[in-house]
């Protein structure tokens, strides 16, 4: 198992999200060996509690002191007024909770144990964790899901954990009716990886309602397996996009559920992958090293863009991504053009040649030495 950068609260109960496969089950038996274990995902403690939640505390001794680990708490949402009940009884008591899907715990008011749990996001693993099994090219193709580096064949583990979501989460929980239509719209949805989403161009292209693509894409961050990214708006001096970027929250899951073909251009493949594995590690550090970014990019309505822009406390950084190994002025023109507006923020091109260069003050860095050394580079303070 790959030591992770998660590192839990010591005394106080917490939620702990993220989409399957992300190695959540495996690290909290690990990192909370001696805790009492319950996983909602057995169809007979599932159907001894569901209906009949008082019988949570039959599986803890009177006498126990110390972590409760309830597995998948969205099968059964009402459980928590009963973990409620026992952390304001049983003081000796701590509850580590942790879910796949926020879609149940959203949409049924249940109680979320406001101020008495904390909430906490698990995502891939990160370069860091890795260490020297890293390998970027493989990275880009399969992801970074932990079972990726145990695995045989990759490809066909990707294919059965795209398959599982649809049946055991989207399925089985009745998220659709029509599982046909939504496979459908997935293979469509990942052609807005990395791009502005136009919802309306999607459903049309997947032949189904505009309401019903919203629907499937709330789904698919319900599930934590997407998310949209926001355009960074703060003091705007120009007409903004208002559209959000889209992105599947894995680079092997993207690139697994993308149909591909002879006429698909291989460069323009590796750079959505590209940017993707960038934001995937970032997002992944900055809710790690709790660094407090919003994350968002820039794209104005003439077409200027900036892949990513991290801006808090922390710092403020735009960050554009490029795969080509050479760099040219159209690649350093949207920095320059955010800077314009933003003079306070530290610009970097992270690119696919060998050696770090700076070109009118913007730094220009090695992909590979960017993932290395990536919390130096986002460590600095800078404010608007």
């Amino acid at each position: 198992m790959y030591n992770r950068l998660f590192t839990p609260p010591a005394n106080k109960s917490f939620f702990l999200f993220g989409p399957r496969g992300t190695g959540k089950t495996t690290w909290l038996k690990t990192y909370f060996g001696d805790a009492i274990y319950l996983d909602f995902l057995r169809p007979d403690l599932f159907q001894r509690l569901l209906g009949s939640e008082n019988r949570l505390e039959e599986y803890i001794p009177a006498d126990y002191a110390g972590w409760v680990i309830l597995d998948e708490i969205q099968k059964i949402p009402n459980l928590l007024d009963e973990v409620h009940r026992l952390i304001e009884t049983r003081k000796n008591l701590r509850f580590v909770l942790t879910g796949s899907s926020a879609r149940k715990l959203r949409r049924s008011n249940v109680n979320l144990l406001a101020g008495r749990a904390l909430q906490y996001h698990f995502f891939p693993l990160t370069v860091a964790e890795c260490a020297d099994d890293f390998d970027l090219t493989k990275a880009l193709q399969f992801g970074m899901l932990p079972s990726i580096f145990t695995e045989e064949n990759p490809k066909h583990y990707l294919q059965a954990y795209i398959q599982t979501y649809l049946e055991q989460e989207v399925q089985q929980e009745g998220l659709t009716r029509n599982i046909g239509a939504f496979s459908r719209f997935l293979e469509i949805a990942s052609f807005s990886q990395g791009e502005s989403l136009n919802i309306t161009d999607v459903a049309r292209e997947a032949h189904i309602n505009r309401k019903v693509a919203e629907n499937y894409f709330s789904i698919l961050e319900d599930l934590l397996i997407a998310y949209r990214l926001p355009v960074f708006t703060k003091r705007a001096k120009r007409k903004m996009t208002q559209h959000r970027k889209f992105y599947f929250f894995d680079t092997g899951v993207y690139y697994h559920l993308r149909p591909k073909g002879v006429l698909d251009s291989p460069e323009e493949l590796e750079g959505v992958c590209l940017e993707s594995f960038i934001l995937q590690e970032i997002r992944a550090l900055n809710a790690y090293r709790d660094w407090g970014y919003t994350l968002s990019f820039w794209r104005t309505a003439t077409g200027q863009e900036v892949d990513i822009v991290c801006y808090g406390d922390a710092g403020f950084y735009a960050i554009e991504v490029k795969r080509n190994r050479t760099v040219s002025a159209k690649h350093l023109s949207g920095l320059k053009s955010f800077r314009e507006d933003y003079p306070e923020v530290t610009p970097y091109l992270v690119y696919g040649g060998d050696d770090k260069l700076e070109i009118d003050g913007i730094k220009i860095i090695p992909v590979r030495v960017f993932l290395r050394d990536i919390e130096h580079y986002l460590s600095g303070v800078s404010h608007v």
